[in-house]
């Protein structure tokens, strides 16, 4: 029998495919969103019972009769403005571990998205869940936070499940264009340059956007009793690349395209929105191999479906045939700091990114 599963955080990137995938397979998904991504649609997404609430309003009513929680809500991008990143970071590990907590005392099955971005800053060794991490921005101290406070609240009674994403790229009815597969992608379509921020030398681990929902899919239907958090790498060993070599995949799969960098002033098109705050002097910190022997042993059934070059071409073919022109590449609602930049100076959410009512 399928889990009656919570979806937290359901109208973001994943969210919005992770839905349609789930529901397609047969199981029952009801959602929570506070709703800051809810406009930006690329293509309609399936319809799910959806309660608009903040996840740090929370209760364990809003929990009880569900099997199993994915705790998607989050904040993903630099903090912005004069808010600094405690304050934006702060209450989103304080929330997941709160949700944790109600999910131990109802016993409903946890999963968390976590990052392979908590290691950072690395040597050219490949990583296992074992190695030492060295996160380089609040993003990734925020992930490893909450990993550490999950550890903690494990017991015989709670195995909480932290997925650490490689990099993730794909269609999706709310995609995102600020993460690099996707960015190149739509730079490459819309004006036949592959663009790149940075020297192109860092090295990621990508995981196509299916793939992602598969580790949640074997995730809800396994039911470990370890007594501690299980922290598993999600991707394949393969989808390690070079910046510049998944530049070179994108530009070698789009006619006419030329290969470029940044300029100085940090603009495309007039605008800024492929410009990675993150980045100083055209070098990215981020750097990091991993490996992903450990997920394909202990997770059953799972096994990546989608290498990076079948998945460049898959995502090139559908923005082809969505019609992706500028107007849309450039839609601020596809990349999450802008967007809630736009919310919090238009005076819609306030400098505790709740909604002003």
């Amino acid at each position: 029998m399928k889990k009656n599963l919570l979806i937290v955080g359901s109208q973001g990137y994943l969210g919005s495919r992770l839905t349609e995938y789930l529901k397609s397979r047969g199981y029952s998904c009801s959602a929570i969103d506070t709703g800051f991504f809810k406009e930006g649609m690329l293509t309609t997404p399936d319809f799910v019972d959806t309660v608009n609430k903040d996840a740090r309003l929370l209760v364990e009513d809003d929990l009880e009769g569900f099997d199993a929680l994915i705790l998607l809500a989050g904040i993903s991008n630099d903090p912005f403005g004069n808010i600094s990143s405690e304050k934006i970071y702060n209450p989103t590990r304080d929330y997941a571990l709160r949700i944790a907590s109600m999910c131990k005392k109802l016993r409903i099955q946890f999963i968390y998205p976590s990052s392979c971005s908590v290691y950072g800053a690395a040597k050219d060794d490949f990583l296992t869940e074992e190695s030492q991490t060295n996160p380089q921005t609040p993003y990734s101290i925020n992930k490893l936070q909450v990993e550490e406070g999950l550890s903690l609240m494990a017991d015989e009674s709670f195995t909480p499940i932290a997925l650490r994403f490689g990099t993730v790229y794909g269609i999706s009815p709310r995609i995102r264009f600020d993460v690099v597969i996707n960015m190149l992608c739509g730079l490459a379509l819309t004006t036949k340059k592959v663009t790149l921020n940075s020297n192109g030398k860092a090295w990621r681990p990508h995981l196509h956007i299916d793939d992602a929902c598969q580790s949640f899919r074997r995730c809800l239907d396994w039911n470990p009793n370890l007594g501690e958090l299980v922290i598993l790498n999600v991707g394949q060993n393969e989808d390690n690349y070079q910046v510049i070599d998944i530049a070179n995949i994108i530009h070698s799969n789009v006619e006419s395209s030329e290969l470029s960098y940044l300029d100085g002033g940090g603009e495309i098109n007039g605008n800024d929105l492929v410009k990675d705050r993150k980045i100083q002097d055209g070098v990215d910190t981020r750097s990091y191999k991993v490996l992903f022997d450990k997920i394909t042993k202990i997770l059953p059934g799972f096994e990546c479906k989608w290498t990076v070059e079948k998945g460049i071409k898959n995502l090139l073919r559908e923005l082809s045939k969505i019609g992706l022109d500028t107007n849309s590449f450039n839609k601020r609602e596809f990349y999450r700091l802008q967007q809630i930049e736009f919310l919090h100076n238009s005076q819609q959410i306030n400098d505790d990114l709740f909604w002003i009512k």
